[in-house]
């Protein structure tokens, strides 16, 4: 579903560049025009490589921190149903950090640094997690809007040039779509419910709407690494196309919720066919970026803190698969 449209693989393209004695690199871009996937064991330029293992392993990351702002109301939400409905959905966050870092171990990296790159806050992830969650409408808001960026952000993905990547994001895409068809529906609920409730569903979406537009990243001018992705294809919109089509695709929506959108200068622009929205300001996405955000401390020590518990289940699960593997490779 994700892959309609698509130009098939010309092999004659990459048989006449071999033939006129090309170089590596100049085969490799041939494929990835093509369309074809690369492949672990194929040839790669290393700054393809290392492009992929920091976007997947950031996205990785961002996937088991974006656990902990919604994971603090497990226990507080307001019915058993919209428990469980929040136990699935953390789950799912979870199951998603684990199969995107096997897609970077493919690349040749171990799980074992790429998490040591996280506690010790070497490695990056996406900084709208940094951002408090104090009531249950913003579960809802993170829902609609922060697992609706993601979406945009991700169902292009799905066309990654490398085959690993691209075939993860078909699932993580599938779920993210009920995340935040969830999120959509408690903002719903409340938007239709009292005037505290609705003010409750206008307050978190005041709280969460410039972060979610700051998660397509920098705007393109200033983006270090957009330009080179969409040339090998791991990306296919920039950063600001991205953002536009989210706020094109999520406006209609706050008016049939009722809430109003914090933005004064938001409006619809006829010969663009969009919305014109307000300038971003950078500055507060910087600053998150170098650890000075709400949460930041707050999220790396809730992370350590885990990790450090589950020392014996690493330990215990390792134990058992050395003794459970078989007589002749245990020889070896």
């Amino acid at each position: 579903m994700y892959t309609q449209g698509l130009d098939a693989p010309d092999p004659e393209r990459a048989v006449a560049a071999t033939a006129a004695g090309a170089g590596p690199e100049a085969r490799f871009q041939e494929r990835v025009d093509a369309e074809e996937k690369i492949e672990p064991k194929d040839w790669m330029p290393e700054g393809y490589r290392q492009t992929l293992i920091r976007q997947i392993s950031q996205h990785a990351h961002s996937e088991i921190v974006g656990m902990l702002p919604e994971g603090n109301w497990i226990t507080r939400a307001p019915s058993l149903l919209r428990k469980t409905i929040l136990i699935a959905k953390v789950q799912d966050e979870g199951g998603h950090g684990a199969y995107l870092y096997s897609a970077a171990e493919t690349l040749g990296v171990s799980r074992e640094e790429l998490i040591e790159q996280l506690l010790s806050g070497k490695a990056k992830y996406s900084s709208i997690f940094n951002y408090p969650t104090p009531t249950w409408a913003d579960v809802g808001a993170v829902g609609w809007l922060v697992d609706g960026a993601a979406i945009m952000n991700q169902i292009p993905l799905c066309r990654c040039s490398y085959g690993p990547y691209a075939r993860a994001m078909v699932r993580v895409c599938r779920e993210e779509s009920f995340h935040q068809r969830q999120g959509y529906e408690i903002m719903l609920r409340l938007a239709k419910g009292t005037a505290g409730q609705r003010q409750m569903a206008q307050d978190a979406l005041d709280r969460w709407w410039w972060p979610s537009l700051m998660m397509f990243g920098p705007s393109d001018t200033d983006s270090k690494h957009s330009a080179q992705s969409m040339r090998w294809k791991i990306k296919r919109f920039s950063n600001d196309e991205l953002r536009q089509k989210f706020v094109d695709f999520t406006v209609p929506q706050a008016d049939y919720l009722g809430l109003k959108v914090p933005d004064p200068e938001l409006r619809w622009d006829e010969a663009a066919s969009g919305y014109r929205f307000g300038a971003i300001d950078w500055t507060e996405f910087n600053d998150i970026l170098k650890g000075h955000g709400p949460c930041n401390r707050e999220r790396l020590e809730a992370r350590r803190k885990a990790h450090a518990e589950g020392a014996w289940v690493r330990e215990a699960a390792l134990a058992y698969a050395a003794k459970h593997r078989p007589t002749a490779e245990r020889a070896a």
